[in-house]
């Protein structure tokens, strides 16, 4: 599957925010976005820094896309689901994409970024209620345990990752950490409360209805 290789600071500086794609780094002064506040390119500088309609649209669709780390079919998929389901919209999409195995297992603190949680997952690292699951996209439900395998437990990456967890800004209320065990629970479906404020998801909402 076609997967984006390039340099992620490149992508968070292009939608002008920080998406938290290179986990610790993202927390520190060499943060790109912080150092260089302008697209890059040869002519980052030099573009106009108002975006209006369509345009607007189309960034808050690019920005939350690669947040989650996902090509446009998925994505786009994503939305139908939403839509076809009870509820607002754009409620129906940010919850959809937060129940993802990969973004639960780096809201746990079990890796320090989407990408590196995706990488967890795939290399069957993580058991759903003791069963091995290694579908990044795999949908979570409240009540689900989500745990390290045990041949896994001494892995320097998870344990770093665990250890630093409250520097990223510690455990979301709707998830439960048991550090000692290396596991985790579901406890609800997040509230639309509860998730990032900085996006703006009416905007994708007015973009595909086009």
């Amino acid at each position: 599957m076609a997967r984006y290789r390039g340099s992620v600071c490149r992508l968070c500086r292009r939608e002008g925010v920080k998406l938290f794609l290179k986990g610790e780094r993202c927390f520190t002064d060499k943060c790109a976005v912080e150092r260089r506040k302008y697209a890059p390119g040869q002519h980052g500088q030099r573009r106009g820094s108002k975006t209006l309609g369509y345009g607007l649209q189309l960034r808050e669709k690019q920005k939350v896309k690669r947040i989650y780390g996902l090509l446009e079919n998925q994505f786009h998929n994503y939305f139908l689901r939403a839509e076809r389901g009870k509820g607002i919209t754009g409620d129906n999409l940010l919850v959809a994409l937060e129940r993802r195995l990969d973004n639960v297992v780096y809201h746990l603190g079990f890796a320090t970024s989407r990408n590196q949680a995706r990488q967890i997952v795939r290399h069957g690292h993580i058991l759903v209620n003791q069963k091995k699951v290694n579908i990044p996209s795999y949908s979570t439900r409240p009540g689900d345990e989500i745990t390290i395998r045990d041949k896994s437990r001494k892995n320097p990456l998870i344990q770093y990752s665990v250890e630093t967890i409250s520097g990223r800004g510690g455990v979301p209320q709707w998830l439960e950490l048991n550090r000692e065990a290396l596991s985790g629970k579901v406890l609800a479906l997040p509230r639309r409360d509860q998730l990032d404020p900085n996006i703006q998801e009416k905007l994708i909402v007015e973009l595909y209805s086009k």
